[in-house]
């Protein structure tokens, strides 16, 4: 009877665990199947993600977001999903230039008309005295980086050279951050300190949402600084800002004049061999945690309709035209030995 019951023992464990498995199997099965759904709704447009928020509900929406753009970070970067906007070009990347082909032109509103250039030598600023801080500024990263990254931050200061400059005070109590246009990081260490002084006048600086500056634009900075050139060699961008276009609906810092842009954005270009390779993203000026890079990608042709500015305007239109329209659905690929700097993000 024992000898029996011992069997019947062993034959229903036996059966808990087959059952276990085949649970467990099924479970990541269905774990997969959502994180490849995830990772094909988020490669679509945003306006085409938003479209379905109205037709779906939006917890289903978020789920697909929420296992997606984690997922996409990763095969993204290796390549593996997701496509660039890329265009051959049978000329020569530019060299010891800021600009990749060219400064950006006003071509109307919301782009102010009284910008004025100031060059800095390793960036150049595209200043409007009337808004009180950068429309645009221009920057170049090469690979060769000589000079190591140190902690010790210089001081802000007033740039008195620049008409409306204003004071590193009239931030205070602001609740927006002092930020960057040429980053403090990559001038620093591909140029060194002297060039990274010069990012903290305030002809550099504008008023940024503190968790944009701090997470995905740094995220996006962060790429361009330390992973893309070990990639893709030397990398070209132009960083701006979109204010509202009438002076009455202006926000601005509260007993300043200083206005407050609506959004921000990046423009990046890299030539590899005949390859041009180029993207914008661009973000709202707001303490926004969802917000993922490569999830706010827009045509550069797009960019150009809201910004009121022509980007890489010394391209032959042959080419500009094609590379310009099409919208890339995921930020550059990096070495496999990166992917790991992608997923923890800036850490400088």
């Amino acid at each position: 009877m024992a000898r029996n019951a011992a069997k019947r023992k062993k034959g229903k464990s036996k059966g808990r665990v087959f059952f276990s498995w085949k649970r467990n199997l099924i479970v990541l099965f269905i774990v997969g199947v959502w994180v490849v759904a995830g990772e094909w709704f988020v490669h679509h447009s945003p306006r085409w993600i938003e479209r379905q928020r109205e037709r779906f509900s939006s917890p289903v929406v978020d789920a697909l977001l929420c296992v997606g753009n984690p997922a996409a970070e990763i095969t993204d970067s290796l390549g593996l999903t997701g496509t660039d906007a890329v265009y051959e070009y049978d000329e020569e990347a530019p060299r010891n230039s800021v600009f990749f082909a060219g400064a950006p032109k006003r071509v109307g509103a919301p782009a102010p008309d009284d910008i004025q250039i100031v060059d800095r030598g390793e960036f150049v600023i595209g200043w409007s005295p009337l808004l009180r801080h950068p429309v645009w500024v221009a920057y170049h990263v090469i690979p060769e980086q000589n000079y190591e990254y140190t902690p010790e931050r210089p001081n802000f200061k007033r740039d008195k050279s620049v008409q409306g400059a204003p004071s590193p005070s009239s931030y205070k109590n602001s609740s927006m951050d002092r930020g960057h246009m040429a980053p403090n990081y990559a001038i620093l260490t591909c140029y060194g300190p002297a060039e990274q002084a010069k990012t903290f006048l305030t002809s550099n600086i504008a008023p940024q949402a503190p968790r944009l500056n701090r997470r995905v634009w740094q995220d996006v900075e962060h790429r361009i600084a330390k992973l893309w050139p070990k990639r893709w060699g030397e990398i070209w961008v132009i960083v701006g800002s979109i204010s509202e276009p009438d002076s009455r609906n202006r926000d601005v810092i509260a007993g300043t004049d200083i206005d407050i842009p609506e959004y921000y954005y990046q423009v990046v270009v890299a030539q590899e061999g005949l390859d041009i390779r180029a993207f914008a993203v661009i973000f709202e000026n707001k303490n926004d945690i969802s917000l993922w890079p490569s999830r706010s990608l827009i045509s550069i042709d797009e960019l150009e309709e809201l910004s009121g500015f022509d980007f890489l305007p010394d391209l032959p239109g042959f080419i500009q035209r094609p590379l310009e329209a099409q919208l890339p659905t995921r930020l550059w690929p990096v070495r496999v030995i990166d992917v790991f700097n992608v997923l923890i993000g800036s850490h400088y």
